[in-house]
């Protein structure tokens, strides 16, 4: 999960984190990646009343953020 948290810059489309990962299986990104993430509230939706609205974009939380700087204090 952090390898997805640090490709994340600013608010990016699912498309644009998948690309970014090299991942190409869709299904597989949403259930390995985005959903965990979302759910353990290290991302967030731009548009949470509308999960599948064409506009949406996902962004680091607090909590995100703090997990990569955690993260970057052990290396």
């Amino acid at each position: 999960m952090i390898r997805l948290l640090r490709v994340i810059n600013g608010e990016m489309k699912r498309s644009e984190i998948q690309k970014v990962l090299s991942l190409k299986h869709e299904e597989h990104f949403r259930k390995a990646y985005l959903i965990p993430a979302l759910n353990a509230e290290l991302i967030e939706m731009t548009i949470p009343n509308k999960p599948q609205s064409s506009r949406q974009r996902y962004r680091l939380t607090a909590k995100g953020r703090a997990v990569i700087q955690q993260n970057l204090e052990k290396s």
